[in-house]
Order: structure tokens, then sequence, then C-alpha cells
């Protein structure tokens, strides 16, 4: 038998033609599915296969556009609906263009790679890390208060700034990146694309504004009990101070 046709039990179903879905699994580093190939149980794992790689980015195995822009659209909806709040981060690596031109883009790989790594390691299991393009990250993060959009945010920031990347035997390099930040409007039918035009320009004006910063959108900012605070930040988050890069307003001095 053609090792690249798969039969399945009965004999009257066509031959399924399976060569470039395993190949690609096996690009990927995946097994192929367990059973006998060609059987219902094995196509389902198959194709189970096929849609969580086609959701992944192949650099960093986060969130790839395609899934973050179907995520979107679901919490723009569910916001509209339920009033929750929720909150979108857009992150761009500060100066990565330097680090590819004097490092070369291996380098720059492993750059954007432990930048991934650092934000999905500052946010809860809950929320969505994606890399949306070149060195640019995105985080949707369902359910998270006003009060806590800066210190979140200042958090992932923080995070990064505390990477060190091996480039080269002996090298390390530092990482920053700037933060903007928009909460979806409650109650509102808005779009993804509104709502991502909003989080970009507060990633624009961090930019401008010195890199290695957060920038939000002007909000007013409610109080919130300890206890609360610790359910999204943490336990440890009584005992730190507010991040002190979250801006509030256009008239921010910084």
């Amino acid at each position: 038998m053609d090792s690249r046709t798969h039969r399945p039990p009965d004999a009257d179903a066509p031959p399924w033609r399976l060569d470039t879905a395993l190949a690609l699994l096996r690009h990927a580093g995946l097994p192929a599915p367990d059973g006998e190939p060609g059987s219902p149980p094995y196509l389902q794992a198959l194709i189970d296969q096929l849609v969580a790689l086609s959701s992944r980015d192949a650099l960093t195995g986060l969130a790839n556009r395609r899934n973050f822009e179907m995520a979107l659209a679901r919490e723009v909806d569910r916001v509209a609906r339920s009033g929750e709040s929720a909150l979108l981060l857009l992150v761009d690596i500060d100066h990565f263009k330097r680090v590819n031109d004097t490092h070369g883009h291996a380098a720059g790989d492993d750059v954007i790679r432990a930048v991934g790594r650092a934000l999905a390691d500052s946010v809860r299991p809950m929320d969505l890390v994606a890399r949306i393009g070149g060195e640019e990250f995105a985080i949707l993060l369902p359910n998270c208060p006003p009060a806590f959009g800066p210190q979140v945010a200042g958090r992932v920031r923080q995070r990064v700034a505390r990477t060190q990347v091996s480039v080269a035997e002996g090298l390390q390099l530092g990482v920053t990146v700037s933060v903007g930040g928009a909460f979806a409007p409650q109650w509102v039918r808005s779009t993804p694309a509104l709502w991502i035009e909003r989080s970009d320009r507060q990633l624009y004006r961090a930019k401008s504004e010195g890199r290695d910063r957060v920038c939000f959108e002007p909000m007013a900012m409610p109080q919130v009990s300890l206890e609360e605070r610790e359910m999204l930040l943490g336990s440890s988050a009584s005992a730190t101070s507010p991040t002190p890069v979250a801006q509030m307003s256009q008239d921010s001095p910084e």
C-alpha cells in the first residue's frame, strides 16, 4: 500500500490522502495520531491537531493573529452583552530593528521567543497572549476591572525588563517593551477594529514618549479591595506598590 494513502476500514469509502497533513505535524515536531490510519478516531485526532497547529504562532508557540482576532471578536460581543470589563494590551519590543541589524535575525528570533515567554508568565491562564506580527504582541484580559489595568500592564512591562537574552557566547541582551492599553466599552456594541485602534493609539504614545513605558486611555479608577487585588494579581500583590509607569491621561508629564 502506498504509504501516502490511507484507506478507512470501510472499503466503499474513498481513500484519504493524508501525506501533507502528516508532514505538517512532523515539521511542527508533533507525533502522528494514534489508532488505525483512516479510522474516524484517527481522522478526528488529526483534525484536532491541525486546528491547534493553525491557531499557534510557529516561532513562539503563542496564539497567532487569526486566533487572536477570533477571540477579540468573541470578547467584544461578550462585553456588550454582560457589561463586564475587558482589557486589550498591545506590546511592542523597543528598538527591535537594532537587534536584527547588530546581532542578526537568529538573535532577533531569540529575543521574540524570550519576550513571548515573559508575557505568558506575567498574566493569568485565562488571558490570551498572541504574537500578531513581527515584534508586536497582544494580550487580551477578560474580566479585568479598570482598577487593575495599570498594575497588570506595569507587571508585564517589568517582567520583560528583567529578561536577559543570550545572543552569543558571553553576551546577554536586555529587552524592554512599550505597552498601550484600552478597555472595551461596556454595554456598547463596538468592533474589534475600533478596540485595536484605541490600544494602538496608546502604544504609539508610549513609543513617542520614550519607550519602556505603559500608556492608557484616560479613565476613572475605582477603588478595589485587597482581596480583589490578590485574586487578579496574585498573593504577592499586597506586598508590592503600584507601578509608576502607568499613565492614565493625555496630560501625563511623562
